[in-house]
């Protein structure tokens, strides 16, 4: 140890009693840095889905399952990956209130063992909030590969807690997590080891220690408690908000901050970070054995490629590009298939019930409503499926940190924060997380402006549209179109940004500060249950929001009684007549065009519903109905309209929830205008351009 180091106390970990405790529930949370293996361990634990992604962000609320073992119910929270209980971003709020007002039973602290001495900060942390820590030691796999060897024994000595090793994608090791968590409960544990922060901050510590003292505290350490107070961290005060000792301990806080200021070079909090650091190092030191001379690995030499100024971003490009050609190339053919069964489906009703003598209302509810509304959805289904395979790819591949890395000075040159980069990418997916996700960005004016152009990001719900419209009007170029059309909303995404950064958000960006996970083959388990997830996600919304809304907009197709269906002269064509001459500068002021984007504010899925109940197939299929009201110009800008007009109600719900009403009404007005915008320009330049 060196003088800048403290020194280590070492416990003997006292042996498990000889007989369990009654059957009883058992609250575990598992905390950890972001790529750490967090969430794979909580799906293992408990059998859940929940998703996986090598970037932080991706859990951006605490998440719960239950699991049982020898008769106890386990329930287990995944909180937001984070580097310390130190909380600046909204998603760490999320995990230092949970562990600190839950006090769950039990905190599992995922450690990355390749990567200790900066996951150990953590633990130090968790261990100092007096919780009852099993440490993980996660992808021992990943540590083995590059020569990092851990002992497991030393470390469980060290910090006198229970250590488990563990590779949680090929679920080796959670066996004996499970056991740990069951018998940390009753299993005595020696005393733990302490950091010290110098004589100064220590002084300091006991005279805070001491106001502290005669104060409802709620069970919380009272040294944790000083030095929370001692760095800054203001959300601790609200323990002393009330009672007669609260003026008394922010008048002491106020003395003792004022003296360390006096004597030290830097400010505290910096102080305390590194005197944990110099402990964690330490440890590390006394228990990891690595490789004296630093050896380039495999994603070393591979990021020297993808990160690279010049080659990351086309190379970005280029990926993207593949997978919308491999989703059209390969998705095509079976949706065809679907769409024929459908077709099939929706006549062979319309003549069976007509030789049943039915009335022939059934059969349209059921022909022209059910299959033709729902089944112009889940024909995409093949599409759907495939670019989230292709996004999971990538994903558990590691390499959509590299592509916020990547993008990171292009985020700089638009006044967004690096991070912004990972919600967006989310919004491929879908909207709702996009926004959510923003919580991993610290700065509120980053996170209002990223949750402003989330939207503009072509989600999943959009592709069904696009593929309809690119089939029937673009058969040799489907990928490169819809292809397109994501570039547009990347484009739009940032001239939006500079507008609104120039007027609403003014002020210097923070530069990126992110972990690269080393490369991992993605595993099969993993890639086909995060695609069937996802899939069936849409699915379900194909039989349920989308079947009510079609039911509905039959009948509004149906009345007034004695008009011929899906007539101007229905409710729903006096809908659509009256916002028709709104679409006429873009290509498309026909009612039924207007009733389908008037529709798609519920769920975008639901244009293609609306155009399959209304556009009047006759059993061609809608593809070639189509062609009755589009041309090839005109399709496109009803493709670009539905790419920008107002988000779906649960995007605006989650924008609501996180910006507030303002932002949100913001959004849809902004959205609306700027949609019909690039659609009648599209229209009308590729009119003067004689397309």
């Amino acid at each position: 140890m060196t003088r800048t180091e403290p020194h280590l106390n070492r416990s003997n970990v006292t042996a498990p009693a000889d007989l369990a405790p009654a059957k009883r529930r058992i609250k575990v949370a598992l905390a950890g840095n972001p790529n750490s293996g967090k969430t794979t361990v909580f799906n293992a634990l408990t059998g859940s889905h929940q998703h996986v992604g090598n970037w932080p962000g991706v859990t951006v609320e605490k998440r719960s399952g239950r699991s049982f073992y020898q008769g106890h119910e386990v329930e287990v929270v995944d909180l937001p990956g984070t580097y310390s209980l130190t909380s600046y971003s909204l998603d760490e709020k999320v995990a230092h209130n949970y562990l600190v007002q839950e006090r769950p039973d039990t905190v599992v602290a995922v450690v990355d063992a390749a990567n200790l001495e900066r996951n150990l900060y953590l633990v130090v942390q968790l261990l100092e909030l007096g919780a009852k820590v099993v440490v993980d030691l996660n992808m021992v796999d990943v540590a083995k590969s590059q020569e990092v060897v851990v002992d497991a024994a030393a470390l469980e000595k060290a910090l006198g807690v229970k250590v488990v090793t563990t590779v949680a994608n090929k679920n080796e090791g959670l066996d004996d997590l499970r056991r740990l968590i069951h018998d940390i409960g009753w299993v005595e544990l020696g005393p733990r080891p302490r950091v010290d922060y110098g004589e100064d901050v220590e002084a300091e510590v006991d005279v805070l220690t001491s106001a502290v003292q005669p104060c409802p505290t709620n069970g919380l350490p009272i040294r944790w408690l000083a030095l929370r107070l001692l760095e800054g961290d203001t959300d601790e005060l609200h323990h002393f908000d009330a009672g007669p000792c609260a003026a008394a301990v922010r008048e002491t806080l106020a003395g003792s901050t004022a003296r360390l200021n006096s004597r030290f070079g830097e400010d505290i909090e910096s102080h305390i970070v590194r005197r944990r650091y110099a402990f964690v190092r330490g440890l590390v030191r006394e228990c990891v054995r690595q490789p004296v001379a630093t050896v380039q690995t495999a994603s070393d030499r591979i990021d020297r490629v993808v990160t690279n100024r010049w080659l990351g971003i086309p190379l970005f490009l280029l990926l993207m590009g593949l997978a919308f050609l491999l989703v059209f190339r390969l998705g095509a053919p079976l949706s065809e298939l679907i769409d024929a069964g459908f077709t099939r489906l929706g006549a062979g009703l319309v003549a069976g019930l007509a030789a049943l003598r039915a009335p022939e209302w059934v059969g349209s509810l059921l022909a022209d409503g059910l299959v033709g509304g729902i089944g112009s959805v889940l024909v995409f289904v093949p599409n759907i499926a495939l670019l989230f395979l292709a996004i999971s790819i990538l994903e558990d591949s590691g390499y959509m940190a590299r592509a916020a890395f990547v993008m990171d000075r292009l985020m700089h040159a638009l006044g967004l924060h690096g991070k912004s980069f990972i919600p967006l990418i989310m919004g491929f997916g879908c909207c709702v997380p996009a926004v959510l996700a923003t919580r991993s960005l610290d700065s509120r004016k980053d996170r209002l402006l990223t949750i402003m152009i989330a939207p503009l990001m072509s989600c999943s719900a959009r592709l069904p549209i696009y593929t309809l419209f690119a089939a029937a009007f673009f058969p040799r170029q489907q990928w490169l179109v819809v292809f397109s059309l994501y570039l547009l909303g990347i484009v739009l995404a940032i001239i939006v940004a500079r507008v609104l950064r120039s007027l609403l958000f003014r002020g210097e960006t923070t530069p990126l500060i992110m972990e690269l996970p080393p490369y991992h083959a993605p595993v099969l388990k993993h890639l086909l249950r995060s695609t069937g997830h996802r899939t069936w996600l849409f699915v379900r919304k194909a039989g349920t929001v989308i079947a009510a809304a079609v039911v509905l907009l039959w009948i509004l197709a149906r009345l007034p009684w004695g008009v011929d269906y899906a007539s101007k002269q229905t409710l729903i064509g006096r809908i659509g007549t009256l916002l028709a001459p709104i679409f006429v500068p873009a290509g498309f002021g026909f009612w039924q065009a207007a009733v389908a984007l008037l529709t798609g504010i519920v769920a975008k899925e639901l244009v293609v519903g609306t155009l399959g109940t209304l556009a009047g197939t006759n059993g061609q299929g809608l593809a070639a109905a189509l062609h009755a009201h589009f041309t090839p110009l005109s399709a496109y800008a009803f493709m670009a309209m539905s790419l920008v007009y107002i988000p779906c109600i649960a995007t605006i719900a989650a924008i609501r929830r996180e910006a507030g009403s303002r932002w949100a009404g913001l959004a849809t007005g902004y959205s609306l205008v700027l949609g019909w915008a690039v659609a009648v320009g599209v229209y009308q330049v590729g009119r003067l351009l004689g397309a």
